[in-house]
Formats: C-alpha cells, structure tokens, sequence
C-alpha cells in the first residue's frame, strides 16, 4: 500500500497526489508511468509520473475524476493509502540537446509534459512551453513549467487568460520567430492532431504521448493499439510516446469516441 502524502485540488474534477513511493521516486525517468488502484479491488488505472523526489522518495501524480475508479482515487485525502502502485511502465522519452524544444500541453495533458520539459532544460535546450485549456481555471502547473522553461506562454479559448485562442496559435508564432527544432505536444486527441499538422507544414519533428488510451498497462487488453507508420502499436509497452507524424490521428479519434 502507497500513503498518500498530501493532496492539492487544480479544479473540482482535477487533484495532485504526492504519494509514497521510494523504489518508482528512485527508477522513475521523464514519460514513465504507474499503475494506480484506489482499492484491492479496484479498476487499474495509468497516470503518468508528474514528478518525484527521491529524498522524500515520494511520486507526484495528477488525476482527473472521469468515472468510478479516477473518482475514488480523487476523494483520498492524505494519511490514507492507495491500495497498490505498480512502476515505472513504458518507454522513457529520449532526451538530448535539440537546441530549441518547443512543449505544448492542452489541460490535464500539461502533467505528463511536466518532467519531459524538465529534462529538456537540464540537457541544454532552451525550452519554450505553450499552455492551453478552455479557461483560466484549467491551466494547470504553470509555476512548476515556469520553473524550467525559458518562456511560457498561456493559451485560452475564451481569452480569461494569457492570450485567446487554440494552442496551435501559440505554437506557430514561436515557430515564425526563430527556429524550433523539436516539439513535444501532450493533451487531447483532437489538439494533438492539429499541432502534428502544423508541425509537418514546417517539417518540425515532433512527438505526442498518447498515454490518455491506455487501459491496463500491459498490452494485454488491446484497447491502446494505434497505427503509427502504418503499423499497429501498443502505447502501453510501445509508448506512450510516437513520431506524431505518423500517428494515424483519425483512426485514434474514430475509436476514442467508443469510450464516450
């Protein structure tokens, strides 16, 4: 059992957890992530590693309350423990000096992107992250991104914060000004997408993490495969992270849609 150390509310349906997790806090590299049960038997659920302090030996994780089983990991208060965490999963992002590294996170997607800008900074990069959600209420972690980035800038559609618009507006006026030479972009589906579009325009390589359809973790359940170049892939034990280039995003969005 993990002790859940202490617990911060972004919105009403998003918290951040800092559990107890030594052996992961120790292991854990930028895009790994855990799986999570709120009880013995309860539903397993990814989420990526936000962050770890391996003195504490403490894990950070960010969990959105979409059903059941992300409700009950959200209603744990600290001092209570979550039945079992099991990490870290998944191919770690390869990380090396770039030179500039662009980073776009769209909502709960900001905390998956969280230690990959970070190890980008820690490698050289000059690192310019690009944050976006419907509203200011939804951006989440812009201090800890501020942290390591050379430049933020905030998106939002209804304009309450930062500049208005979609992140790909953000993406692009950096991309007109000086030369990026990589982009890592984490949210949803639909935005993924489009930054992938924008980003072959200007023959930009860039990676999406597509840890957000994963069920079971192992590859087992089939419920994460997606075409990638073509080839059928799981994001469990092949990603999460892909070349978003070659995503097949419509097939994506096409099967998302059977969750809804």
């Amino acid at each position: 059992m993990n002790k859940i150390i202490s617990k911060e509310h972004f919105s009403e349906k998003v918290v951040k957890l800092v559990v107890e997790a030594p052996l992961i806090a120790k292991s854990r590299r930028a895009g790994h992530f855990v799986i999570v049960r709120a009880c013995e038997h309860g539903e397993r659920i990814p989420l990526t590693i936000a962050a770890a302090d391996v003195e504490k030996g403490t894990i950070t994780l960010v969990v959105q309350a979409v059903g059941v089983s992300t409700q009950k990991i959200c209603a744990l208060e600290p001092g209570d423990f979550l039945a079992d965490v099991v990490g870290p999963l998944g191919q770690a992002t390869h990380i090396e000096n770039y030179g500039t590294v662009v980073c776009c996170g769209g909502g709960v997607g900001v905390a998956p992107l969280l230690p990959i800008l970070t190890a980008m900074k820690k490698a050289g990069n000059r690192v310019v992250s690009v944050l976006a959600a419907r509203t200011k209420d939804l951006i989440i972690l812009e201090d800890e991104v501020r942290k390591y980035s050379d430049e933020v800038i905030i998106m939002t559609d209804d304009g309450s914060y930062g500049q208005k618009g979609v992140v790909t507006v953000g993406v692009e006026e950096v991309i007109k000004r000086e030369k990026v030479d990589k982009v890592i972009t984490i949210g949803p589906a639909i935005m993924m997408k489009f930054v992938a579009l924008l980003t072959k325009k200007y023959d930009i390589p860039t990676e999406c993490s597509l840890n957000a359809i994963m069920v079971d973790g192992t590859g087992m359940c089939g419920a994460c495969r997606v075409t990638v170049g073509g080839v059928t892939r799981f994001v469990c034990i092949d990603g999460p992270e892909f070349d978003a280039h070659e995503v097949d995003f419509d097939q994506l969005l096409m099967r998302l849609k059977s969750f809804n």
